[in-house]
């Protein structure tokens, strides 16, 4: 009996991303995919039912971001070992190949898309609010619910699956603005009275949205969330162009919402309101390039006939455990 492997739902892009239990990788590809990042699995090691281009052994398969559906679903169907492209690993878990344990890849889906969808779907309407669109305004308010259930409880969710999946930087990059959503709309929410202390009247905390203090204080929270976005673009180098654009106009949203705040206590609410839309139209920038990312996630998930660059940039830096690698290498 032929010794073939099948999936239960034939999905190339979802499945089979985790090395096996030895760690071992496929022989057959001496390209630069093929070195510590390389992911794949081993189905017992050689198979001699199963002939690979260097003559009588078995060999590994390799599954390129633009691998035709019915080639890479023939090459499921009878290999010993599959690998998945480093720069189609980038484009599904937004993090360069990592060397983990277990199959959960293959038994889980992608949490990923999940958890951008959160996002997007709570910046993409604040944006429009801060720029002001059709009469939008009140700080986004009106998304109060959006925040709580779409950007933190989503975002939060997946980026607890990127923990047992082993993805560090999703898992903390998800958490993280999870959290933020949590904090912004508890902020918005009155019975967390987060400005009706700063009110002078008891009976009327809204008063407190408008006191100088409020505005100077929760500023300094937009001002170090800049910060953190900051250490994520520098992270964000390897990952892909549309994650590096995300994080570079978040820090300037960033910015310009605690110039906003400070300026509106200081009084100088002309200003204010100037970098009130600059911070939304860096928003709603961060948004679009978020939806490119969210598409072609959809697209390699489902693996449509065509996919969409997000532009892969994790070769351009090479990490320091392939340095260490290619020293050992070139002292042995």
């Amino acid at each position: 009996m032929s010794n073939t492997r099948s999936e239960t739902n034939g999905n190339p892009l979802e499945k089979d991303f985790s090395r096996g239990h030895n760690g071992a990788f496929s022989p057959n590809y001496p390209s630069g995919n093929n070195h510590e990042g390389g992911d794949n699995y081993q189905n017992g090691g050689m198979n001699p039912n199963y002939p690979g281009t260097n003559g009588g052994h078995g060999s590994g398969y390799h599954l390129g971001p633009d691998e035709p559906s019915d080639t890479a679903l023939k090459k499921i169907k009878t290999a010993g070992s599959i690998s998945i492209s480093p720069e189609l690993f980038e484009k599904l878990y937004l993090s360069p190949q990592n060397n983990i344990k277990g199959d959960l890849r293959r038994t889980f889906g992608n949490p990923t898309p999940l958890a951008i969808l959160g996002f997007l779907l709570s910046l993409t309407p604040l944006s429009c609010d801060l720029m002001g669109w059709r009469g939008a305004g009140g700080n986004g308010a009106a998304s109060t619910g959006v925040y709580y259930f779409m950007g933190g409880l989503l975002m939060l969710l997946g980026g607890l699956l990127e923990f047992f999946l082993g993805n560090t930087f999703p898992f903390v990059v998800f958490c993280s603005f999870g959290g933020f959503w949590f904090t912004f709309g508890a902020t918005l929410t009155p019975t967390f009275n987060s400005y009706g202390a700063y009110s002078p009247d008891p009976s009327m905390p809204a008063e407190g949205l408008n006191s100088p203090a409020f505005a100077a204080s929760f500023g300094f929270f937009l001002l170090f969330m800049g910060l953190l976005c900051f250490i994520y673009l520098i992270c964000s180098l390897r990952t892909n162009a549309c994650f590096f654009i995300i994080f570079l106009t978040l820090v300037l949203t960033f910015c310009l919402l605690a110039g906003t705040y400070w300026n509106l206590a200081l009084g100088n609410a002309a200003l204010a309101a100037k970098l009130q839309v600059a911070a939304g139209a860096c928003s709603f920038v961060t948004t679009m390039s978020g939806w490119w990312i969210f598409f072609a996630q959809m697209l390699a998930a489902l693996d449509f006939p065509f996919q969409v660059p997000v532009g892969d940039m994790s070769h351009l830096i090479k990490g320091y455990s392939e340095k260490m690698k290619d020293n050992e290498e070139y002292g042995a």
